[in-house]
């Protein structure tokens, strides 16, 4: 199987010419440092110790942003580098002013690639993020005895299955990692069936992170909210957006000067999804800088990306998609770190652990039906419950979590650094 896997690796790298120029023309690629995943390097290693992060996209490199925080105040770590694949991910942490963290593009795992790229930063210990596995990075780094640790690790059933159906090699893979902290009690059980030793339940990483509090909405639109009710609907998939326009129709009956806000997961949906709310009789804006808002509407539907965090931040209630279909849910941590109140639908295995905690602890609630939708938001409407108090409890575990993966990584063995 290793032998097929390196095969296929293999034919990438001579096709990344012509993969990058369809990325290009798609503006999935940097012009400018593609050449990253191909084994040149953007900037230099400095001398002493380096730690290396690896996750997929955003989401992984946002929850380790505390515990970098923690790390550029360690002395014995000279370096940071934080590698990652997508385009979007390179710039989650220009904000943050890090002093000793790098950024560069994950190379293609080729064994030629990693040998190279793993001979240039050497780094003392390599950690990654989630479910990102690479057999050849894994393989190499074994050989050179650098400590490999799974940090947040997720598992989720389609993932075990996923590298189940190749369980020999899946296998010889895993049982290199020397250390596996895990997001939750079911990671930790696949993680455990597929080989990963050393594996210790600390929870997941996202409670620790900071909301942003650099957020803003155009003036216009902070005016028209300003002077309705309003609620978010966010990460809607197909399908969705009708139960919330048909909540829309029952909860206005209830509720005076109500505006729902839809931000669809997939954004280039949103001409399909106006014309379907309008047939419900709902008048649509389109979220357009600068364009008048009608006073009458009834539906604000976000058609760009990026503005998430600033409408939980003026939102107190939250629905969360991709929960009435068979999706599995979409991460309620980021709402619930604004004080969001948080809705969804019964299907949310993907965070079945969370949104276990979120519900004992009166943040979350679980719907099946319009009515049952729309009486539950009227219910939080009329509590206001206060944001902060909701802040609160999610800061509270997510400094626990903080602090017992940053001991188990680097005060428990920090000696071996």
């Amino acid at each position: 199987m290793l032998f097929v896997y390196r095969f296929l690796i293999n034919l990438i790298f001579i096709l990344s010419p012509i993969i990058f120029v369809i990325r290009f023309l798609k503006k999935k690629e940097d012009p400018l440092r593609f050449k990253e995943k191909i084994g040149f390097f953007s900037k230099k290693k400095r001398s002493g110790k380096l730690i290396w992060f690896h996750g997929a996209s955003v989401g992984e490199l946002q929850s380790i942003v505390p515990l970098v925080e923690k790390l550029e105040k360690n002395k014995s770590i000279k370096q940071i580098l934080i590698t990652s694949n997508t385009l979007s991910s390179s710039k989650v942490l220009k904000n943050n002013n890090f002093k000793k963290v790098i950024h560069q593009f994950f190379p293609i795992d080729s064994n030629f690639l990693i040998k190279k790229f793993l001979n240039y930063w050497s780094p003392s210990k390599a950690l990654f993020i989630d479910s990102e596995f690479w057999p050849n990075t894994i393989l190499n780094l074994k050989k050179k005895k650098i400590p490999i640790i799974l940090i947040n690790g997720r598992i989720t059933k389609k993932t075990f299955n996923r590298w189940n159906k190749f369980s020999n090699f899946s296998k010889k893979i895993f049982k290199n990692f020397d250390l596996c902290l895990s997001s939750s009690k079911e990671s930790f059980n696949y993680l455990k069936r597929l080989n990963f030793r050393n594996i210790k339940l600390i929870g997941n990483l996202k409670y620790s992170q900071a909301e942003s509090e650099n957020l803003y909405l155009d003036k216009n639109l902070n005016k028209f909210l300003s002077i309705n009710n309003s609620w978010c609907a966010s990460s809607t998939h197909e399908s969705e957006e009708l139960f919330i326009g048909q909540t829309h129709k029952i909860l206005k009956k209830k509720i005076k000067k109500l505006v729902t806000i839809i931000i669809p997961r997939h954004i280039e949906r949103c001409f399909i999804i106006k014309q379907d709310l309008e047939k419900l009789n709902l008048k649509v804006h389109l979220n357009e800088p600068k364009k008048k808002i009608d006073p009458s509407t009834d539906i604000y539907l976000v058609n760009s990306y990026g503005k998430t965090k600033s409408f939980y931040k003026r939102c107190n209630n939250v629905f969360l998609g991709g929960s009435l279909i068979k999706h599995g849910g979409q991460n309620p941590l980021e709402a619930a770190r604004y004080g969001c109140s948080i809705v969804s639908g019964p299907n949310v295995q993907n965070f079945k652990e969370i949104y276990e905690y979120l519900r004992k602890n009166n943040i979350s609630i679980s719907v099946k039906k319009n009515k049952e939708l729309a009486d539950q938001l009227h219910g939080l409407f009329k509590k206001k419950i206060n944001p902060k108090k909701i802040q609160n409890k999610i800061k509270t575990i997510g400094d626990q979590i903080l602090k017992k993966t940053y001991n188990e990584i680097f005060v428990k063995t920090l000696n071996e650094l």
